[in-house]
């Protein structure tokens, strides 16, 4: 659905871009995970045929980007793009007229993606009157009302409390049941666990590593990740090395790649003698992968 290839873009001196590739299958949902600068906002930028690139080839559903692709592409921006006096209706209306849609298309696409994001009994009211999960939703919705091949959501949930994410979450779900393939940058890793069939991690321009969760693990080798909290540390990563255990810090916290799943008690036998104040095993996390992969590189 979307492929860029040797995707390149600099602001002066600064090179943004550098031989960037990405591949996006059809109907999937695919993380882009990226710090702040990695160069997010300038990619989306130029598949959406709002900024040139130096060179490169950008492609949607077979099409090279210009004028008639961008009705392939619907975006909800990680600030709401929303009238908050006007109702979700008159929203909807407004953007539905922006694409082209004729009258009795926009009416049935109202009510179908007023239905979709679980709002079609707040048509009526004023943007200004619902909560923040809502307005992500409508956001979500407004970038919907075209019927696009290609959604981009930009930090669908930064901001939202938990129920909200939780909300915003199944209706991404939804989109790709109904076969409508999804961009998604975030930086909740957790978010990108749970929704994205593939993640592509982004760094100065230019994708790391991208693949299936499954796919990412296998780059750590560790079967579980064992986190520990003890006044010898000094002594717990020297009996650690003697198992062949890798050691890491995850803000500030002692963790151990364990090449092999065990059990508490022998893990504990493993460390007799070190004063342990808390321990605790973890599945091999985004978190962990996200890290070993931009500060190796």
């Amino acid at each position: 659905m979307l492929k860029i290839s040797n995707l390149n873009k600099s602001y002066g001196k600064r090179q943004v871009l550098q031989n960037l590739n990405l591949n996006v299958s059809n109907g999937e949902i695919y993380g882009l995970l990226g710090a702040n600068g990695a160069g997010k906002t300038t990619t989306i930028n130029i598949i959406c045929n709002l900024l040139k690139a130096d060179s490169g080839n950008v492609k949607i559903d077979g099409q090279p980007i210009s004028e008639s692709t961008k009705k392939l592409i619907g975006i909800a921006p990680q600030e709401n793009l929303l009238y908050k006096t006007l109702t979700c209706a008159e929203n909807l209306r407004f953007f539905a007229e922006i694409y082209g849609l004729n009258k009795n298309t926009t009416e049935k696409q109202i009510k179908e993606v007023l239905a979709s994001v679980n709002l079609l009994d707040r048509a009526k009211s004023p943007v200004e009157t619902l909560s923040g999960g809502m307005q992500r939703r409508l956001n979500i919705a407004v970038a919907l009302i075209h019927q696009p091949k290609l959604v981009i959501l930009d930090e669908p949930t930064t901001g939202l409390d938990i129920e909200s994410r939780y909300e915003v979450w199944e209706l991404i779900r939804q989109l790709k049941s109904q076969g409508i393939t999804v961009l998604l940058t975030t930086h909740l890793l957790d978010e990108a666990e749970r929704l994205c069939q593939k993640i592509g991690i982004l760094k100065q321009g230019r994708i790391l590593i991208e693949g299936s969760l499954a796919e990412l693990r296998n780059l750590i080798p560790a079967q579980e990740v064992l986190l520990m909290q003890t006044t010898q540390q000094t002594e717990a990563i020297a009996r650690a090395q003697t198992y062949g255990f890798t050691h890491r810090y995850y803000d500030k916290e002692l963790a151990f790649w364990l090449p092999e799943s065990l059990d508490l008690k022998e893990i504990i036998d493993r460390f007799e003698g070190i004063h342990i104040d808390a321990i605790s095993r973890q599945p091999v996390r985004l978190e962990y992968i996200y890290l070993e992969i931009t500060q190796r590189n």
